[in-house]
């Protein structure tokens, strides 16, 4: 009974070590799926961070090309306003020598010729 006994002692103990074993395996596998699944985010998450990056830049460049065209639309306001004051100059100066002219006549046509341009401009304006 004893060789019986020594036997059965053998079996349990290869059982119990054969399990063991087999949980290592299990969890080295299963350790290795989350690494590899790990390093798919990880690559999910680069593609993702070089088109958030490439977007941001594009971003900053349009917002540089608009800056661009505020500065070259508000240096093309300033030269027609100089345009503008320069012309009325020499209206006024073309007035004040002509001696067959009413200055203060000229000077209120002259004004409300401006309000019309300005009021069809900006009917152009809403019309765009």
């Amino acid at each position: 009974m004893t060789t019986t006994l020594i036997i059965i002692a053998v079996v349990v103990v290869i059982a119990l070590i054969a399990i063991v074993l087999a949980g290592r395996a299990a969890k080295t596998k299963r350790e290795d799926q989350k690494r590899v699944e790990a390093t798919e985010h990880r690559e999910e998450a680069k593609i993702h961070g070089a088109r958030a990056n490439s977007r941001e830049a594009e971003a900053e460049e349009q917002a540089a090309v608009a800056k661009r065209e505020q500065a070259r639309a508000e240096e093309r306001q300033t030269l027609a306003d100089r345009e503008r004051r320069a012309a009325d100059e020499r209206h006024e100066h073309a007035d004040r020598l002509d001696p067959d002219v009413d200055h203060e006549t000229r000077r209120d046509e002259r004004e409300a010729s401006r309000h019309e341009g300005d009021a069809s401009g900006s009917e152009h304006e809403t019309r765009r």
